[in-house]
């Protein structure tokens, strides 16, 4: 059977597919949300992370001859 003949043969019948989701559909966005602010949490958790070790970055700087503060 071609694929026209498939889709009139569905068309005069009337059936069609439906799929249920698995759980209602704003609990997607309620966890899209949750992903994305535990991301942002994550991101937020490495804040200054340069700043931790400065005295480390300030003495290699002296010892490799770096003047430049980065």
């Amino acid at each position: 059977m071609s694929l026209l003949a498939t889709i009139a043969v569905a068309a005069e019948e009337g059936h069609h597919v439906v799929n249920e989701l698995p759980f209602p559909a704003p609990l997607f966005g309620l966890i899209a949300l949750v992903a994305l602010a535990s991301l942002v949490v994550l991101t937020y958790s490495f804040r200054d992370v340069a700043n931790r070790h400065s005295a480390k970055a300030e003495a290699y700087a002296r010892e490799h001859g770096g003047e430049q503060q980065h």
